[in-house]
């Protein structure tokens, strides 16, 4: 059953003015409707005996709340009866307030319960102060038994003047705190913040996902009609004032990574759609496919673009669709010659949409576009998962020859062998926060399934000195100590930032010259204390999305960081980290690009040592996360997924995603290691993304993971030869052997280190 609210305003009866409703499925029965007029405002929506929070709607006034650095009044209206409770009869704001962290705040210390996840919603609003909108965000303040303070941000919402919004985010606490307070912050100094309803409970268990049920795939059938221009430009229509023409002198071959997914097929036609008349950058050729796409499927997309003369910069063609009106990269790729290239992308539904059109746009008003076989197909996994398992036994694994000798005068031959691996020597890691290790169960599945972390924010140049020369390395000291006693190498991530969102206030307002003192001190500071200990640094992150160090600084400041961090520590491998490398939805970060930006460095002297790619992404194709490790691979440099993550809100997707990450950068001869962004439900800064669900419960995510780390655990058995040898096949990493024979039982470790030729073992009995 559901229950629907409906909330009239006092004036207008039947105007709705708010609904908060979760997203819901077809009801299949009438839905019955509960309408509270709001000139009464009879009672509240009912909070449940399991909120936490007292006084939540201010019914016994301003009891058990109080200001955060600020004052908090009572209301029943305000504004002349403009500004009137959502819920019951009353709302608080806090004022005065002269900092942002000033608020409302509630003790909820004893109420809540270590180890298990809180929902909270709260109704809010600002008012004054000039603005018109403001975040809003509900933050959690833990004092330990040790007195040791923490924040723990809730939520985050934009609010308005104008009404109110909801506020719902999580949080989780990993031990039996001394003291726990909520309060909500966040817009600027005097500006007010208005709360009608706070609601804090545990939250619901949600009911078991299932996994999508699909028939009738079509695997690798394209969608478009009349691809290949057989019937002329029929079922294609202009988008725009735009003309569309018939040519040939097209490519007949697909382009790779869609050859790739498809294998063997028949070449293209030649005939390509040329568009003139274009009289902005969204005209071009367009087709309705309504009705052709099925939910859950992995479409890869795929075609050959051009550009006509007459472009004065480098141009960008981005196949698009407009699903129900909203806009989906389908791919995108920016060239400035009149050659033929390859744009590939992918994307999926997770609902039936009503109206689907793909476009192809991007370039000038004025240039004239060329498109050509144009390919939008669902995707067999499962096929090239085989593919990716032979490329796999053959990279990862190296023929092994055990031979057995004993002083005594028993014959070793026809003893039983068991061989175990207990360890994969491939870096498999996952990012880490200082919160996060007070979480015993999280850190039981770490050690267990990972051998490699990053820190989430504790080493970033906005943790560690937030405002200058206030230094906090307490957290970046203690993961390192819990790395240490958990036998777990670390990447440091990162030294600096360049997306300014990104920079502390007080970097962004200094000179060039206090600026350049700053980025001195910062390197000396960070890497000559840390020297040794982190395997990695993430030297400049995010280069191809940001420039704010090299706007400020000059070109060669870049460089200049790589060349002292290595001088620094000599020992630490120097990375670049970008994100969007792998899928081509972002023209700004193409394989291209990164190899471009790279070797430019490396011409002033930077010691770039590997190449991150973040792998934060959706809807993963196989040959397209190929083809881009392919062409970055072509420098010569190790590549890390450094962030990995992939988010769905069905657990079963989200396994097929990651799996095909997993397996794409397993199989790949240029990867080197593999960092996920997290795994544990509100320790991730990605929602839907989690492998573990906040209470510690594995879900399909996760099972797939374990599974994948455990098929890469070689095992084998049988008998000594007359030889006195054992022969097998064997991922890299650290193996138990158990022989057995009527005379002896005994066990052995053993180690296998990276390298193509066989490997001789002795093994003394």
């Amino acid at each position: 059953t559901f229950e629907i609210l409906l909330l009239f305003s006092p004036d207008i009866f039947g105007t709705i003015e708010s609904v908060f409703l979760p997203n819901l499925p077809a009801l299949e029965t009438n839905p019955s409707f509960h309408v509270f007029d709001q000139s009464t405002r009879k009672g509240h929506i009912a909070n449940g005996s399991n909120n936490i929070i007292l006084n939540p709607t201010f019914e016994n006034e301003l009891s058990n709340w109080s200001g955060k650095g600020c004052n908090i009044l009572l209301h029943e209206s305000m504004e002349d009866g403009k500004i009137l409770p959502l819920y019951g009869k009353f709302f608080a704001s806090a004022t005065n307030r002269t900092r942002s962290w000033n608020g409302i705040e509630q003790e909820i210390t004893g109420r809540v319960r270590p180890k298990l996840a809180y929902e909270v919603t709260a109704i809010v609003r600002i008012y004054g102060g000039n603005v018109a909108d403001a975040n809003i965000q509900a933050t959690l303040w833990v004092q330990s038994q040790d007195i040791n303070e923490q924040y723990i941000k809730i939520a985050i919402s934009q609010a308005t003047d104008k009404g109110w919004v909801q506020l719902q985010g999580k949080f989780l606490l990993n031990g039996s705190p001394l003291k726990v307070i909520i309060f909500l912050e966040g817009p600027p100094p005097g500006t007010d913040i208005l709360i009608n309803r706070l609601v804090v409970k545990h939250a619901e268990k949600a009911p078991p996902p299932l996994r999508p049920f699909m028939k009738n795939e079509a695997f690798g059938v394209n969608i478009i009609e009349n691809s290949n221009l057989d019937d002329g430009i029929n079922g294609w229509f202009p988008l725009g004032n735009c003309s569309l023409n018939m040519e040939f002198g097209s490519p007949i071959e697909l382009p790779s990574m869609a050859r790739n997914s498809l294998g063997m097929q028949e070449r293209l036609s030649g005939r390509y759609i040329l568009v003139t008349n274009r009289a902005d950058t969204w005209m071009g050729p367009a087709q309705m496919i309504s009705g052709k796409l099925k939910l859950y499927l992995t479409y890869q997309v795929s075609a050959w673009v051009k550009i006509g003369p007459g472009s004065t910069s480098p141009q960008i063609v981005n196949v698009a669709l407009s699903i129900d009106g909203n806009w989906v990269n389908g791919g995108q790729v920016e060239f400035n010659n009149e050659s033929w290239h390859e744009v590939g992308g992918s994307f999926r539904i997770d609902k039936q949409p009503s109206n689907v059109m793909v476009y192809i746009q991007g370039p000038a008003a004025g240039v004239d576009l060329m498109v050509a076989g144009l390919y939008i197909f669902p995707v067999d996994r499962r096929a090239r998962f085989k593919l990716l398992k032979k490329q796999t036994d053959k990279i990862r694994k190296r023929d092994l020859i055990l031979k057995f000798s004993s002083s005594k005068a028993d014959n070793v031959s026809g003893a039983f062998v068991k061989v175990e691996q207990i360890q994969n020597s491939f870096p498999f890691g996952s990012c880490i926060t200082r919160s996060s290790i007070d979480n015993e169960d999280l850190v039981r599945f770490l050690e267990k399934n990972f051998n490699w972390v990053v820190f989430g924010n504790e080493l970033k140049w906005s943790w560690t000195e937030p405002q200058q020369g206030n230094f906090n390395y307490k957290d970046a000291d203690e993961l390192l100590d819990f790395c240490k006693n958990n036998n777990l190498e670390v990447r440091g991530h990162c030294i600096f930032w360049e997306v300014e969102y990104a920079i502390q206030p007080w970097v962004q307002g200094l000179n060039k010259s206090d600026l350049t003192t700053a980025v001195q001190n910062r390197l000396t500071d960070l890497v000559t204390r840390y020297k040794g200990k982190f395997r990695h640094y993430d030297v400049d992150n995010e280069m191809l999305h940001g420039s704010f160090y090299k706007d400020r600084l000059g070109k060669d400041i870049q460089a200049t960081m790589f060349r002292t961090s290595h001088q620094l520590d000599p020992s630490a491998t120097l990375f670049v980290n970008d994100y969007h490398i792998e899928d081509g939805s972002d023209v700004r970060s193409s394989p291209e690009e990164y190899i471009r930006q790279i070797l430019d460095l490396q011409r002033q002297g930077a010691p770039v040592g590997g190449i991150g790619l973040q792998g934060h992404i959706d809807s993963p194709v196989g040959p397209i996360v190929s083809s881009a490790l392919d062409k970055v691979g072509t420098l010569g440099l190790p590549i890390w997924f450094t962030e990995l993550d992939v988010s769905s809100a069905n657990e079963f997707i989200r396994a097929d995603d990651l799996e095909v990450m997993l397996r794409e950068a397993f199989a790949h001869p240029a990867v080197e290691g593999i960092i996920l962004w997290g795994f544990w439900e509100l320790y991730m800064s990605r929602e839907n993304a989690h492998l573990v669900n906040a209470e510690g419960k594995i879900n399909a995510a996760g099972k797939r993971y374990l599974a994948l780390k455990k098929e890469w655990l070689s095992r084998a058995r049988g008998y000594i030869d007359v030889q006195g040898e054992f022969r097998f096949r064997g991922f890299y990493g650290t193996y138990n052997i158990e022989i057995n024979s009527p005379t002896m039982k005994i066990n052995r470790t053993f180690v296998v280190d990276k390298g193509e030729s066989p490997l001789a073992i002795n093994i003394d009995l």
